[in-house]
């Protein structure tokens, strides 16, 4: 396979996608972040001091996944026209799932700005409640599924498990 952010000579470019069809994209992404009892419940019933934090939380990661292309040196500028986020709480574990939806009508996907208004999300919880554990743990960030452009339709073979 070759790889399609090296030119001739192995060095960095941008994809050229000018030439490709616009196409509707959308990808949702997940992650997950784990914590004590005692944060869980601080968040669950509003006892931050931070205020807020899983509104906040969906604040971030829809800017986190407007901002995709300032942060990844090779992802291109999208018109993003529509982002949703959903959080769960999964009690039995002391944990939120953050999952993010992206769109585009466009000539690339919107992968990498789904999986970014997860980790920015993610991490604007963690922000929030570090004085309260500082051993959250954020993990199983993955791409869920996706649709749209030349590839098609992909669904992780995580999907089977939801």
């Amino acid at each position: 396979m070759e790889l399609t952010h090296l030119d001739e000579a192995k060095n960095p470019k941008m994809v050229d996608v000018s030439c490709k069809d616009s196409t509707e994209r959308e990808a949702i992404a997940q992650g997950k972040i784990t914590m004590s009892k005692e944060a869980f419940l601080a968040i669950k019933e509003q006892r931050t001091k931070k205020g807020a934090v899983l509104q906040t939380a969906i604040i971030a990661a829809i800017m986190g996944a407007k901002r995709t292309s300032e942060l990844i040196p090779m992802c291109h500028p999208l018109y993003l026209t529509n982002i949703e986020c959903k959080i769960e709480e999964i009690t039995e574990e002391n944990a939120f799932i953050l999952r993010v939806s992206a769109k585009t009508c466009g000539q690339t996907g919107v992968e990498m700005e789904a999986l970014m208004g997860v980790n920015i999300g993610l991490l604007t919880i963690y922000d929030m409640v570090k004085a309260i554990d500082k051993t959250m743990c954020l993990d199983e960030i993955y791409l869920l599924e996706k649709s749209g452009g030349k590839s098609g339709h992909f669904k992780s073979p995580r999907m089977a498990h939801l």
